[in-house]
Order: C-alpha cells, then sequence, then structure tokens
C-alpha cells in the first residue's frame, strides 16, 4: 500500500514539485536564521573560547557577561591562589582602549593583557612573529582581521607602529583570533605592558585566570573559590553560558530571530498543506476506490502519512542543503558569521516534519469521511 501511495504522489509532477518547494522553503528559513543566531551566540563568547589554558574564570559577582568590565583588586589573584585545590592562578586584562595612528587617525581596539610569566591566554594561531617576541619593550601583537581594519590596503606584516593612550605600542606579531561581537582589532600584549596603556587606577585586574589541580573537580574548586573570596568562580562553558544568557534575556535578538523562523514557517506550512489539500482532492476517486474495496482508515491515513513523509524528507533534504551553502557563503564574504550545529539539524527536522504531518492530517480529514460510493458516480 505504501508504494501505491508514492506512486500517487509522484506521479503528479506538479502538485509533488509544488509540496517539495513549500517544505524546502520552509527549512531553508528555518536553518539559515538559526544558523545565523548561533553564530551570532558565538560572537558574544569568542574571547571565552580563545582563552585555551584556563579552566576557571574569576570575576566580581555583578559581572553579567564578557565585556561587563568591573575590575578586581590586585590581592584577587592571591586569594585565588590560597584556595584549596587551585593549581595555579593569574591576571587577565580586558578593556577598550583606542589607538591613534601615524595619519591621526584613531580607531578603538579591545586591549588584552595576560601573565608576563607564563603568557597564559596568549594568541596560539600565529601567522607571524613569535609570542616570546611580547617580551621585548612596547610589544603588542594584533590580529590579522584588525590589521586591515588599522591599516586597510597595506599588506599584513610585523612592525608597524601606532599609540595606546599617547604610549608606543609595535606590532611584534600577527594571529589569528575568533571574530568578536563587535568588530574591533584585538591587541595582545603583557599585562604589565597592558596596564601601562590605560590610565592608572587602583583595580587593573579585569579577571583571574587559575586551573584546578589534576585530582581536583572543576566544580568543587569554583564553589572553593567563592566561599573563601566572595567572587564569582565559573568554568569556561560555565561564563560561556552566562555570556549568551545575557544576550539572549537583555537584547532583542532571540525575539527578531523567532519572528522570521515562524513566519518561515508558517508561509511553507501554508503552502505545503494548500499544495498537499489539492493533491489529496484531485486522488479522491483513488481513495473512495480503495475505501470500497475494504481498505480501512487508519490504512488510508497510513498512505497519507507515508506521502507526507516522502516529500517532507526530499524538501528538507534541499532545504538544508541550500541552508549550509548560503551559510558558508554568508562566512566567506561577510562579517557576519554563521554557525551550523547539529542542534539546528534537528531542530529544524523537528519542525518540518512536524508542519508535514499537520498538513498531512487536514488533507486526510476529506478522505477519511467521504463516502466510498461517491468515487463511482458519474
Amino acid at each position: 500500500m505504501v508504494q501505491i501511495a508514492l506512486k500517487m504522489l509522484t506521479r503528479n509532477r506538479g502538485k509533488y514539485l509544488a509540496i517539495i518547494a513549500g517544505v524546502s522553503f520552509a527549512s531553508l528559513l528555518i536553518a539559515v536564521q538559526c544558523s545565523i543566531f548561533c553564530g551570532l551566540m558565538r560572537l558574544t563568547t569568542s574571547q571565552i573560547r580563545d582563552v585555551r589554558d584556563a579552566q576557571i574564570w574569576v570575576m566580581d559577582p555583578n559581572i553579567k557577561f564578557i565585556a561587563d568590565f568591573r575590575p578586581l583588586s590586585s590581592g584577587a589573584m592571591h586569594q585565588v591562589r590560597g584556595v584549596e585545590g587551585v593549581e595555579w592562578a593569574v591576571p587577565f586584562y580586558k578593556w577598550i582602549s583606542r589607538a591613534r595612528l601615524d595619519d591621526g587617525a584613531v580607531q578603538d581596539v579591545i586591549l588584552l593583557g595576560f601573565d608576563d610569566a607564563t603568557l597564559v591566554g596568549a594568541p596560539r594561531q600565529m601567522q607571524q612573529g613569535d609570542i616570546t617576541d611580547l617580551r621585548r619593550p612596547d610589544a603588542v601583537i594584533i590580529d590579522e582581521v584588525g590589521f586591515q581594519i588599522l591599516w586597510p590596503g597595506e599588506p599584513v606584516r610585523a612592525g608597524k607602529v601606532f599609540e595606546l593612550n599617547e604610549k608606543r605600542a609595535e606590532v611584534v606579531g600577527i594571529c589569528r583570533a575568533s571574530k568578536t561581537f563587535r568588530t574591533l582589532p584585538i591587541i595582545y600584549t603583557r599585562y604589565s605592558q597592558a596596564t601601562s596603556y590605560v590610565p592608572p587606577e587602583r583595580k587593573l585586574t579585569s579577571y583571574v585566570l587559575a586551573n584546578a589541580k589534576p585530582d581536583e573537580s572543576v566544580d568543587e574548586v569554583c564553589r572553593r573559590i567563592e566561599a573563601q573570596t566572595g567572587l564569582l568562580a565559573l568554568t569556561k562553558q560555565g561564563f560561556t553560558w552566562k555570556t549568551m544568557l545575557f544576550y539572549v534575556n537583555e537584547t532583542g535578538i532571540v525575539a527578531n530571530f523567532a519572528i522570521t523562523v515562524m513566519l518561515g514557517a508558517l508561509i511553507g506550512c501554508a503552502v505545503t498543506a494548500h499544495s498537499f489539500y489539492l493533491f489529496t482532492l484531485n486522488n479522491l476517486p483513488q481513495f473512495g476506490t480503495l475505501k470500497a474495496m475494504g481498505v480501512r482508515n487508519t490504512r488510508i491515513l497510513y498512505m497519507i502519512l507515508a506521502q507526507g513523509a516522502l516529500a517532507g524528507a526530499v524538501g528538507f533534504g534541499f532545504g538544508v542543503g541550500l541552508a549550509v551553502f548560503l551559510c558558508e557563503a554568508i562566512n566567506r564574504k561577510s562579517q557576519l558569521i554563521s554557525y551550523v550545529p547539529w542542534q539546528v539539524l534537528a531542530g529544524t527536522a523537528l519542525a518540518v516534519f512536524s508542519m508535514v504531518a499537520a498538513a498531512s492530517l487536514v488533507s486526510a480529514q476529506r478522505v477519511l469521511r467521504m463516502d466510498p460510493a461517491l468515487s463511482f458516480r458519474e
């Protein structure tokens, strides 16, 4: 019976293609919008992910996300080091500074400073130069995209000189860094050098980065740090989720994307339901004949759902395939970045097949209620 149902579906090429087009459009829109949303969320946490050496981030208890600057006292690092189970702890500096170029142009930059001795938090994907070059006076490393922002049209190379807070900074290396939510150049340097580039303040430590001892639970060490120091200690994953949830709860990003996704689903559902309903009407005589031959309603319903499953699978495949292609094109040609985790594909599949199932059930009502004798009337 399933083979008969699928032949009925594919025989009518026009209706079949119309159903697939509706499902493909819905799949495409849902997958692309969800992927761009995931990409934006990854941008908000890129600098957390780029710090690969630290398991624990210690910060002011009132911090809401990575860019919420609330400096700690200089003694915070020593307090963390004194907590049982902490293997090491180092300072980490993050601030928005302003770079002045030779031609007088001014550009905001993200200034990151890491421990002078261990260089924990330093970039790992160097394109030019070496991390150890940062031990030279006034030395900084800049990300590749940031270099192009500061010196557009020039070949990316070390040796450029500019000012940070009226102090000399020399580019000794070029690195590759993850894109950030704000497209600003990222300047890396030693902690002592970074704090010399900003106005003097009593509190200069943005975060304390730490690692738990190998035989200790990271979550348990975080609880000990909080209990002993009164600071907030989060695992890398915990801080990532805290930052993303801030943007989800405190901005309109989710609402904007949700509206687009729902509109895409509704349009796709309307087109699919309409096309599937017309297809079912055209095949009422065939369904009536089957009912007159003794085929039960449950079997008829199973046939219609099988038709919907085939159309949904083909449309989902086309739509998701095109979505992945578009996302790759976006990542290559735009400052915007998209990210397609398996959850996006699973969620899109759930939405699409729910939509197809609903359209199939609506169309089946006409068949299930019809009198088999009507199919033999002239």
